[in-house]
């Protein structure tokens, strides 16, 4: 693919587009089906960012996120309306020009004839170098550029759409095994006596991710989660119950 980062990506990130979801006229779908769609594929979300529609913001956020090296799929903003600015400024992100896309100008007059000009034709007025993601509802199409994928924000053609980015392009960054979670409770102990073992486990298992949630309901009870790869989180898991145990902390749900 044209405009990639030479490196291999290692990240997945969502950005989610309009006034509506920061206004609360309308509350987004997208972060949960994306979680679970990825998930289906051994895959996990690594961060999400929410922008209106305002031009300046939107270029700014989407020039930071291409200057990184993670897959990225955004949602909305690709129409031909005034208020659609999501083609616009990822070119200017990226320092490109936009173009009338060969391939999606075809989609567009094959679906609607001459009723694609002068106005739906601009749905395909894509960043230079930009390819067609299909969209299988309405046949108009999204489009890529580099790791960055972008998709109406109507979820009934996002989401199939997006499964085809990744089974097309990143088949090989899939995986059969899904990652899994162990959760244990710690009873009675502040965070601050937990740093130094957490962190000794940390260190020791970087292949995973610990992180501890205190109960919020009054409960004096910390929650530690592992996750990762199976054998790899119950590696550490295993290692996080002996240390508790050697420092003669009380356990509660969770224990093995």
């Amino acid at each position: 693919m044209d405009h990639l980062p030479s490196s291999a990506p290692q990240r997945i990130g969502i950005v989610l587009i309009g006034d509506e979801l920061l206004s609360g006229k309308r509350q987004d779908k997208h972060m949960p089906q994306v979680i679970e769609i990825l998930d289906a594929r051994g895959m996990e979300l690594s961060w999400a960012r929410m922008v209106g529609d305002d031009a300046g913001l939107l270029e700014t956020t989407l020039r930071e996120t291409m200057a990184s090296n993670d897959i990225v799929f955004s949602f909305g903003g690709i129409g031909a309306t005034p208020d659609d600015r999501t083609r616009q400024c990822a070119a200017a992100a990226a320092g490109v020009a936009l173009e009338f896309n060969a391939e999606g100008r075809a989609l567009l007059e094959a679906r609607f004839g001459d009723a694609a000009y002068p106005k739906r034709i601009h749905m395909v007025e894509w960043p230079v170098g930009a390819r067609v993601i299909p969209n299988p509802v309405n046949q108009v199409p999204g489009f890529s550029f580099g790791h960055h994928h972008f998709v109406p924000g109507f979820p009934n053609m996002a989401w199939p759409m997006i499964e085809w980015v990744l089974d097309t392009h990143y088949r090989h960054l899939q995986s059969e095994e899904r990652n899994i979670e162990r959760l244990v409770e710690v009873l009675d102990t502040p965070e601050s006596a937990l740093i130094d073992l957490m962190q000794q486990v940390m260190d020791a298992h970087p292949d995973v991710r610990i992180a501890c949630l205190p109960n919020a309901s009054g409960k004096r009870s910390i929650e530690f989660g592992v996750r990762g790869r199976p054998v790899a989180a119950d590696n550490a898991f295993r290692a996080l119950i002996d240390a508790l145990d050697t420092a003669g902390v009380p356990l509660g749900r969770g224990r093995p």
